[in-house]
């Protein structure tokens, strides 16, 4: 038999057991011989031509080649770009700071007790329990004698509904504003009701994560709807039968009817100035910290929903180093001290930080006319010494909070 006409020997093909095996038909029909007339062998090659093995080949994955394995799709970690490393990394860096910040704070904590504790053994034993509990007294401070706060029928509203425009590092800051906001106003010593509206998104994640303790807050409610909806609620929560007393800077306004109430949303940008706080009314703040990025943005969506806007009187006040933009807690702050001291300008000064280099402006004025009479050393002497005592009544506010969180944990 010439070489051509010799069959190729087939190779060897790797079956599993559990394969069957068909019976192979021939690959080639119709094919005769030259030298005679039977058929020529289904494996035959014809000139140089390449035998064609497909129907011989057994095919165990019928996946192309292109096709992702599920290796591929699950195994294989996602590709991260630079800048997600980056924001991870200072996520990462940022947990642990903060850690080691709580840290340091539990040893304070256990090391300012520890110190009292001897300071208090030593007094009483040259002083007797007398001595001992004028030390406590002293400690307690100026806030720790509101013992019990006062409802009153007005409520504050805090429009989460900017959650879009801010970032991580921003939604944060302002999840702490909010936890401080509802800590102020039920410490003061006359409150309101409180309304969280436009609640969802990622603030109300990281409350659900990271602050749950929100759910156990007492007159407090949170709202998927907006603003507008948050002031319908108040004006029926308010009229309710435990919607608040009328006393304290109300006390005198026994014929106030809960229609008189309004519904004010606190801008900056407003051309209204907010003289007084009413009772049966609602205030509105935005709760937002974007730097300054979005321009009067709270006050736009006010009046587009058709809400009366009004801003704080700190420029009748105060005179502001810087623009006078508030954080949302510094709002609610101020406006809680109105309702105990019944003056403004009192109250942003213990409110406003002294880095927004804020001052009286009754105290400049007396300060131009004691420069105009000569007496500039004494001025600055009486202006030095109102600074002090301010910062000493600010330190025994917060020095009273920090025991009151000791007493309870």
């Amino acid at each position: 038999m010439e070489e051509q006409e010799r069959p190729r020997k087939l190779a060897k093909l790797d079956h599993d057991e559990d394969t069957t095996h068909e019976e192979l038909s021939p690959a080639m029909t119709g094919a005769h011989d030259v030298a005679s007339n039977e058929p020529e062998p289904a494996c035959a090659q014809i000139g140089n031509e390449p035998l064609d093995l497909s129907e011989f080949t057994v095919h165990k994955d019928t996946k192309t080649a292109n096709e992702p394995t599920t290796q591929d799709a699950q195994g294989a970690p996602a590709v991260m770009s630079k800048n997600q490393m980056k924001k991870l990394r200072r996520a990462e860096a940022h947990q642990q700071k903060r850690a080691l910040q709580k840290s340091q704070k539990k040893d304070k904590i256990i090391q300012k007790r520890e110190r009292r504790k001897a300071m208090i053994a030593e007094a009483r034993e040259k002083g007797g329990e007398e001595a001992a509990n004028k030390l406590l007294v002293l400690w307690r401070g100026k806030k720790a004698k509101h013992t019990k706060s006062t409802l009153l029928p007005l409520t504050f509203v805090m429009d989460c509904g900017y959650d879009d425009l801010m970032s991580d590092r921003e939604r944060i800051s302002l999840a702490g504003q909010l936890t401080r906001s509802y800590s102020d106003n039920s410490r003061a010593l006359y409150n309101g009701h409180m309304i969280f509206s436009s609640f969802n998104k990622l603030l109300k994640e990281r409350f659900d994560t990271v602050l749950a303790c929100h759910k156990n807050w007492k007159r407090v409610r949170f709202l998927q709807d907006d603003f507008v909806r948050a002031g319908e609620l108040a004006k029926q929560q308010m009229t309710a039968p435990r919607g608040g007393q009328l006393a304290g800077p109300f006390a005198e306004q026994t014929d106030a009817k809960p229609e008189d109430g309004e519904i004010i949303y606190l801008s900056s940008d407003s051309e209204n100035t907010l003289t007084e706080l009413k009772p049966y009314s609602t205030y509105i703040v935005g709760a937002l910290v974007d730097k300054n990025r979005h321009k009067a943005i709270c006050y736009k969506e006010a009046v587009a929903k058709g809400i009366k806007t009004a801003k704080l009187p700190i420029g009748q006040y105060i005179q502001m180093a810087h623009r006078p933009v508030l954080a949302t807690n510094h709002v609610i702050e101020i406006m809680l001290q109105w309702l105990e001291l019944r003056d403004w300008g009192k109250a942003f000064m213990k409110v406003i930080p002294p880095r927004k280099g804020g001052a009286l402006r009754a105290d400049q004025k007396r300060g131009e006319e004691d420069v105009e009479n000569g007496d500039e050393d004494v001025n600055e002497e009486d202006a030095e010494a109102e600074q002090m005592k301010q910062l000493e009544e600010i330190a025994a506010f917060e020095e009273g909070s920090e025991d009151e969180n000791e007493e309870k944990e």
